[in-house]
């Protein structure tokens, strides 16, 4: 840190790169509990046994390119330029073809196209499409963001949010999966403790994690901020907790 104090902090995260999925940036500075399943472990296996697979909203690329082995046909998609450019550095070299998408109906792919689609926290799931780009008897497997997660963050800063509580629950989205044509498979909640030792931790990651508070910028919410920065230093981490799920789903096979 250049300076000490609520300003430098803050600075600091300001300047700081947030394109990507990597947060080391906030090592010694944030914690966060990992879900007991191994993502990636899993996706890695099933990567390993696919023929034609899709990663959705990749991001930076930095969870695909730690698996060990890609499909003979292996494609990734993303929407923001930033993080566009820096998966295809990544994922190129191992012969993925990454296409930028906007995160909207439709998939730029053909019908049944894989027989595999992952994806870890997607912003916005359309199940429909993920029907569609299935072959029979292929399998969606993610790491979605389950419902009020990070919500002791959220509403300090936002206030009380009841009706937003409610979203991105795994029963509404197993439902929403099954009405697309889709089978669970398998589905897991788990609650992790996460602990954000200064504000600029905090800053850092409300600019890359953009869905906890829409819109946010250091500007709008100095004065909570401030008051955050005080809390901490007074009284230690600020705790919060993420919410994930775990969802594997499948398309019947053909008869």
């Amino acid at each position: 840190m250049t300076e000490d104090g609520f300003e430098g902090l803050v600075a600091e995260a300001k300047a700081a790169d947030v394109s990507g999925w990597d947060f080391s940036w906030l090592e010694g500075r944030a914690t966060e509990q990992r879900p007991s399943w191994g993502y990636q472990r899993l996706m890695s296996e099933r990567l390993a046994r696919a023929q034609a697979a899709l990663d959705i909203q990749t991001g930076g690329g930095e969870v695909l390119a730690g698996a060990g082995r890609f499909p003979p046909a292996m494609a990734a998609t993303e929407s923001w330029p930033p993080n566009i450019a820096k998966a295809t550095r990544l994922l190129h070299p191992r012969g993925a073809v990454v296409v930028a998408d906007p995160d909207e109906p439709p998939l730029p792919f053909a019908d049944e196209a894989f027989d595999l689609v992952v994806s870890r926290h997607p912003a916005t799931v359309w199940w429909t499409e993920i029907a569609r780009v299935l072959a029979p008897g292929g399998t969606y497997f993610a790491q979605h963001v389950g419902p009020a997660s990070v919500f002791e963050l959220t509403e300090y800063l936002l206030g009380p949010q009841p009706e937003a509580r409610g979203k991105r629950h795994p029963d509404v989205e197993s439902a929403d999966a099954e009405a697309a044509g889709l089978h669970i498979a398998d589905l897991r909640l788990e609650r992790l403790r996460m602990e954000f030792a200064d504000i600029g931790a905090v800053v850092y990651f409300l600019r890359k994690v953009i869905w906890i508070v829409p819109g946010f910028t250091v500007g709008a919410y100095r004065d909570r901020l401030r008051e955050l920065h005080e809390r901490i230093q007074r009284d230690g981490p600020f705790v919060a907790h993420s919410s994930r799920s775990l969802i594997e789903a499948r398309k019947p096979s053909a008869r």
